[in-house]
């Protein structure tokens, strides 16, 4: 049975249509608003909060705590100093992705790390022989994404303290005013839209203190609460994949063509073979040596009058959902699948219908054209498409 997280009493009154999903055991608002849209508004123009606790969270500590990290994940862990945050994936030894999320060099020399899926199994065993501890956090820790180009605004005056000088994919810790006591929280640069904004993480116990802070510091600056539909949207237009939707974990893969390696999910840049041994290398060196992986994710345009013209032809006006798609569809090139994509969807800010696909590596170059199948009233038809450059979205100020 699911249970609410730890912001729970304070962003369950804020769900007018008590639209809720699980994520990971805990409520997940799918929207508060009546529609989404005007949460994606808010990441997209003024500031928004997204409670993203149901995130796993362990703590890796001890003197070999580095050498695990370096053990597990495709990037060089020795460069993972304090105040540097990672996003990477890590794989099974066959070179195939288990699941990808941020590794956080803390102060003290530990290591925060983020999963979508359960990971405390994983990084036990594979800490044999090394002097470590791994503890999960998951439920004391509680985490809020404040994403938007006024974040960073409403997070300086919540916290009284300046984060201009905080690098993308940087952290450090902060401090809260809580009445009389100064509460302790970490700030990384960070988060899943593509957009400037930070992911605050702090002690369950603080966190509808938290969320009180930044929610009358965001008054000036239309801060709204935002759920997983508006995210969804975001996230597309930023490329970023999704664990069990634009691929399959290692661990729950059922053949082989559910298997994908970094490179087949556009993570190939984050693995490096210039550090230590990780799991997984030889798999992924021989992967290399073949000339890479057989499927590539690439960004898709699709045509709007060939979508346009598939409801025309049943006397319809077009309409397109303003919900991301995750059911997958056939990609053709003439009359042959060729692939499928994994999310579509449509870009409110592009004005455009995109999509992240799976595709051969012919395919792979900006340019390439293709047919992506769409249904309206039950009849199958195909829009023309074409492969662009990744992300769709690709906005300086997340940067800067």
């Amino acid at each position: 049975m699911s249970v609410g997280t730890a912001f729970h009493p304070v962003t369950a009154p804020l769900n007018r249509k008590q639209q809720w999903r699980e994520w990971s055991g805990y409520f997940a608002s799918s929207s508060y608003a009546d529609g989404h849209d005007i949460e994606y508004n808010a990441i997209r123009e003024a500031a928004a909060l997204i409670d993203v606790s149901p995130l796993f969270k362990y703590l890796v500590g001890g003197p070999d705590a580095q050498r695990l990290v370096d053990r597990v994940i495709t990037r060089d862990a020795t460069k993972l100093t304090a105040g540097r945050v990672f996003y990477t994936p890590w794989c099974d030894e066959h070179g195939k992705v288990i699941d990808d999320g941020t590794i956080h060099g803390l102060d003290d020399g530990t290591f925060r790390w983020t999963a979508a899926d359960p990971q405390l199994r994983w990084l036990r065993m594979n800490s044999a022989g090394l002097d470590v501890t791994i503890d999960d956090v998951t439920e004391e820790t509680a985490a809020v994404a404040l994403q938007g180009p006024q974040s960073r605004a409403v997070l300086e005056t919540a916290t009284g303290a300046s984060f201009a000088d905080l690098g993308y994919f940087r952290r450090r810790a902060a401090t809260l005013k809580v009445g009389r006591k100064q509460i302790a929280l970490d700030v990384s640069r960070t988060g899943y839209t593509g957009d400037l904004g930070y992911e605050l993480w702090i002690d369950a116990e603080h966190a509808t203190a938290l969320w009180d802070a930044l929610w009358a510091a965001g008054q000036d600056h239309a801060i709204r609460p935002a759920g997983m539909l508006a995210l969804d949207v975001a996230r597309l237009e930023a490329g970023l994949i999704l664990l069990e939707v634009d691929y399959t974990s290692a661990r729950h893969a059922m053949n082989p063509e559910q298997n994908y390696s970094p490179g087949e999910i556009g993570l190939g840049r984050l693995v490096t073979f210039d550090k230590s041994d990780f799991v997984g290398r030889l798999a992924l060196e021989r992967e290399a040596r073949a000339g890479g992986p057989a499927r590539r994710l690439v960004g898709l345009e699709l045509d709007w009058y060939g979508i346009e013209g598939l409801f025309s032809n049943q006397g319809l006006p077009p309409a397109i959902s303003p919900v991301v798609d995750r059911s997958p569809r056939p990609v053709f090139v003439g009359g042959r699948q060729v692939g499928r994509t994994t999310s579509i969807g449509w870009s409110p800010i592009l004005k455009q219908s995109i999509a992240l696909a799976s595709v051969p590596p012919s395919l792979e170059a900006a340019g390439s054209k293709v047919d992506v199948e769409w249904t309206v009233e039950g009849r199958r038809g195909r829009v023309h498409a074409a492969v662009v450059e990744l992300p769709f979205l690709d906005l300086e100020r997340k940067r800067a």
